[in-house]
């Protein structure tokens, strides 16, 4: 983490672009039913708030596709901004414009300024110059606490930084790459990591740059069938990517000649359906008969998978066990959840890349309980992918120190 953060700026008298990751569910009545990325954002602003200084947040929401979609409006997010920060957040309708520069010229210390959706503009993802700069317009500098973002290269996240001299890392950037950083190149060993999901060909990059940094690396989710087949199991109707099988065969070898032992389930829990009345039966998992879906790790893969992690010092997950939205097939992931809620507690660094496998550990009531919990999904796999980030990349760096 060798970028400027909000720690080094005092912000009194400084209007600040304040980009956030505000892309919250919203329910049927435009109702918030899970504000944990508006919370996570509280101590950049409150930080910028009592020195003085003011808010000017943006974000994005949904996938609006450069129209004006009412149902993925911010101003919910304005409404729960203010009660959480327990002052008034000004909303503005557009995030550019005459309404947009008019209540960023009115602002005096303190105040806090909410613009609209940024991908009402198809400007934004196309990262158009002149956008960027209508946005930098409003604004002295600009900070990123949009972890979640940090992987694209839109206006918001990367172009508008070369309007400013300064473009800080909010408090948020700066933890989830210091974990996720310190993770990568300083791990404290053994060093374990947890890949699951549902398809190799979201996690190929992943595991060929796990491979030679991790002591051992455990396979999970629907991508084990496709390994299974190249290690020529019977597989009956699990999800197979048959265009991967001699790229499964290849990863295999390749960890055969690392310094890492890479695991796979020797059971799993097959149905012939995915429901939450599905008939279960657990199966080895080179027999799964035709007809029958793998669709969680089985109990002897649990207890294994546990017997290997528990002298990790450090673990990182990416990616469920099985179909754990539906009850049948739940208790892999959480069983894994709940044994890296035990080994935190008793010291090890436990850091889960967000998206299902963080929505999997929020379900089984442990988002509390473990190390950290990355707001990015995206973006997280892009860095455990060994990927720069464009919205990190556009942060100005620390400056060196001078050797005398």
């Amino acid at each position: 983490m060798n970028k400027v953060t909000v720690a080094d700026i005092n912000f009194r008298d400084r209007k600040v672009l304040l980009r956030v990751d505000f892309n919250v569910p919203l329910d049927e009545k435009q109702s918030i039913t899970d504000d944990r990325r508006i919370r996570a954002a509280l101590p950049t602003i409150n930080k910028i708030i009592e020195d003085g200084g003011m808010v000017i947040a943006c974000s994005h929401l949904g996938r609006p596709k450069g129209k004006f979609v009412p149902e993925m409006s911010l101003a919910p997010a304005a409404k729960r901004l203010s009660t959480l920060l327990g002052r008034e957040v000004t909303f503005a309708e557009d995030c550019i414009g005459p309404e947009a520069s008019n209540l960023a010229g009115k602002m005096t210390d303190g105040d806090c300024l909410l613009l609209e959706n940024l991908r009402f503009h198809p400007e934004e993802t196309a990262n158009d110059p002149e956008f960027a700069g209508k946005l930098a317009s409003l604004a002295d500098i600009y900070v990123n606490d949009a972890f979640g973002s940090a992987h694209r290269a839109h206006a918001s996240t990367e172009g508008v930084a070369r309007f400013f001299s300064q473009a800080v890392a909010g408090f948020l950037m700066e933890k989830e790459l210091e974990y996720l950083g310190n993770a990568l190149a300083d791990p404290k060993r053994p060093f374990a990591a947890i890949l699951g999901g549902a398809k190799i060909t979201g996690k190929i990059d992943v595991i060929t740059n796990l491979i030679d940094k991790v002591d051992v690396l455990l396979i999970g989710g629907g991508m084990v069938f496709t390994f299974a087949r190249a290690m020529g199991h019977q597989i009956g109707d699990s999800l197979l990517e048959e265009s991967k099988v001699e790229l499964a065969r290849e990863l295999i070898s390749a960890a055969k000649n690392s310094r890492t032992l890479l695991v796979f389930p020797s059971d799993a829990v097959v149905a012939a359906d995915i429901s939450d009345t599905a008939e279960t039966r657990v199966v080895d998992i080179d027999k799964i008969p035709d007809g029958m879906k793998g669709l969680d790790i089985g109990p002897a893969t649990i207890k294994s998978y546990s017997g290997l992690l528990a002298d990790a010092r450090t673990i990182v997950w990416n990616g469920p066990m099985g179909v754990f939205e539906y009850k049948p097939f739940a208790e892999g992931t959480f069983a894994i959840a709940r044994f890296l809620a035990k080994l935190t507690k008793q010291g090890t660094t436990t850091i889960v890349g967000g998206g299902d496998s963080a929505a999997a550990v929020a379900r089984a009531g442990l988002d509390d309980q473990l190390t950290h919990i990355s707001t990015g999904g995206g973006a997280s796999l892009e860095f455990l992918e060994g990927k720069r980030l464009p919205g990190v990349e556009a942060l100005t760096d620390q400056p060196k120190a001078r050797v005398v």
